[in-house]
């Protein structure tokens, strides 16, 4: 295979104010000179959720555009990559031009970010469309993740970019006592074109994990599967807190913190903001490594 150049190459922990606590993703810079083929194949050897590729931008006031890759596809748009990604460009940029907003471009079109109240960055959530799926498929979610109707209480399936079937449960517990069937649930995620499911409950409030600084204690639990994506379950997803959010809305939810990753050994925390009809959503990150990749 001919080696195509030295790329510049960061890896981040987002959703989190320290390392090996969030969900990492791993961002390569100058990546115009990369077919698909190898991006995927990159994509696949970091073995993250997302691995993605940071591009000159093509759509006028776009500061860059990017490039997003589970293990086994490509995707028009996701959450975390998205926060991380614009990270370590403002990193990658210096002090002096680490400008308060930018835009990404991506499959998707273009997303708005900030650097929001406490330091770390929010992105407008895209536009977000429900989709109807029919009551038999939305029962054969419901056993793929290994719960029963009776269990399910608010749930929709929504695109924004990525499509997931959301699922509220009774409690945080519930939450994180799920145990999904991986085959199950990639083979009705291809067979309806999802990218999987998100279940969520809330917290008691004697019972919340404290916030990242001891205070401001996640009001939801979250988990995420995407195992026809080649995730089986993504440690702190963006995308799917997006979706959760848009639900949320729906019955006039105020501003929240939600955790997730502590099923996987992550300790991540998702701020969210209602602003009109916007939401937006984000967090802390922090570089892990940085280096060059020969590709």
């Amino acid at each position: 295979m001919t080696l195509l150049g030295s790329h510049p190459f960061a890896q981040v922990d987002v959703f989190a104010d320290r390392p090996l606590a969030g969900n990492p993703v791993a961002v390569v810079f100058d990546a115009d000179d990369l077919g698909t083929e190898r991006m995927q194949a990159l994509a696949r050897w970091t073995n993250l959720s997302e691995t993605t590729f940071v591009c000159r931008p093509t759509s006028p006031g776009a500061d860059y555009r990017l490039r997003i890759f589970t293990p086994a596809a490509e995707l028009p748009f996701a959450g975390h990559p998205t926060l991380g990604s614009a990270h370590a460009v403002r990193a990658m940029r210096g002090p002096g031009s680490r400008n308060a907003r930018l835009v990404q471009e991506c499959a998707a079109g273009l997303v708005s970010l900030r650097v929001d109240q406490s330091g770390g960055l929010a992105l407008e959530l895209p536009p977000v469309a429900e989709r109807a799926l029919a009551t038999s498929d939305e029962m054969a979610l419901v056993r793929a993740v290994a719960l029963r109707p009776d269990d399910v209480g608010a749930h929709a399936t929504l695109d924004v970019g990525p499509r997931w079937t959301v699922l509220e449960l009774e409690d945080a517990d519930a939450v994180l006592a799920v145990t999904p069937d991986p085959s199950a649930l990639a083979a009705l995620s291809k067979r309806l074109d999802l990218t999987g499911v998100v279940v969520f409950g809330r917290h008691r409030p004697d019972a919340a994990p404290p916030g990242e600084d001891g205070t401001d204690s996640p009001r939801y639990e979250v988990r995420a599967f995407a195992p026809a994506h080649g995730v089986p379950e993504d440690p702190v997803c963006g995308s799917g807190n997006g979706c959760v959010a848009a639900l949320l809305a729906r019955r006039g939810e105020t501003d929240y913190v939600a955790s997730q990753g502590r099923v996987c050994g992550r300790d991540g925390r998702v701020q969210i903001r209602y602003e009109g009809g916007t939401i937006w959503l984000g967090g802390q990150c922090v570089t892990t490594i940085e280096g060059r990749l020969s590709l």
